[in-house]
């Protein structure tokens, strides 16, 4: 059962004075949650205080469907100030909206109940006047995250690998798993028992084992969490390497240690052919000497013996 706002007394939150806030925004520390005619009842407020323009954000994170009561004060020159409820930007006209005024603080509820999906998001008080907006609280409820892993998994061909997603503090009704492709999401037949296994320890959790890896395995994979207020997704990479992968550095590095022994054999190889090409050039020449010289002697002693 829920309670209109106006049937039942209201306590304002505390106003703290612009001295202890330094007229900077507060955020009380006030939030409760208990059961509430089947619904969890969960109960927030903000207060800003002093400074135009003053923005705080509350996050909240919702388990099951709930009974909401969200307050907001603002407090200082409230001459001519206004407070509206919006819903992603859009105003909110309903009877479960109370405003109330008490000396220099002004005072804003709104219930609502929420019960799937297209009710999460950000829910709004705005405090203006004319000219300005003098304030602004913002709560974001949303369903329990869920986490995969940042880096991506590196596994080899015809290995197997493991895959988890967890969700912190809440148990989801069901997982799913996901293949991304080009075109979307495509669930992973994991019926093919040969291929995938599901497994998991706790029930915040979920493991896919995929077997037997190929190279079509590589990508990335999504694991869906359904909560009774709608789903939460987290991601995980895999890459699938071939076993000549790793080789490749050594590989590289032998072709290049190859190449340089090659070129210093050739080097070696020119070099001698070189050196053994001059050598035979001055035996030659030596010879050519020799031969030069004995033709020489040769044509003396015929002249000395012309002369006698």
């Amino acid at each position: 059962m829920i309670h209109h706002p106006l049937s039942h007394p209201l306590i304002l939150p505390s106003v703290y004075s612009a001295a202890d806030a330094d007229l900077r925004t507060q955020i009380p520390s006030e939030e409760a949650e208990e059961t509430h005619s089947n619904l969890t009842f969960v109960k927030q407020s903000i207060s800003l205080i002093g400074t135009p323009s003053a923005s705080v954000e509350r996050n909240t994170i919702l388990h099951s469907p709930s009974h909401v009561e969200l307050t907001c004060n603002f407090s200082g020159d409230i001459n001519s100030v206004r407070v509206i409820w919006k819903k992603e930007g859009e105003q909110i006209n309903s009877s479960h909206i109370f405003i109330n005024q008490t000396g220099n603080v002004l005072y804003t509820q709104y219930t609502l109940q929420i019960l799937n999906s297209t009710q999460l998001g950000s829910y709004a008080c705005v405090f203006e006047d004319a000219v300005e907006r003098r304030g602004r609280g913002v709560f974001n409820f949303k369903v329990p995250e869920v986490h995969g892993k940042d880096k991506p998994l590196i596994s080899y061909e015809g290995d197997s690998v493991v895959m988890i997603c967890k969700s912190e503090n809440s148990v989801p009704l069901t997982w799913i798993w996901f293949k991304v492709n080009e075109t979307g999401q495509v669930p992973v037949e994991t019926e093919m028992k040969e291929k995938y296994e599901l497994a998991s320890k706790y029930a915040n959790e979920t493991k896919l084992k995929i077997l037997q890896l190929s190279e079509q395995d590589g990508g990335s994979y999504t694991c869906r969490a359904i909560f009774p207020l709608g789903g939460s997704e987290g991601k995980v990479d895999l890459k699938v390497l071939s076993y000549l992968v790793p080789l490749k550095p050594f590989l590289a590095i032998a072709a290049e240690v190859i190449i340089l022994v090659t070129i210093i054999l050739l080097y070696e190889m020119h070099t001698k052919r070189k050196q053994n090409t001059t050598e035979g050039e001055k035996e030659f020449e030596q010879i050519e000497q020799l031969k030069s010289e004995d033709s020489n002697g040769i044509e003396n002693n015929t002249t000395r013996h012309r002369k006698i």
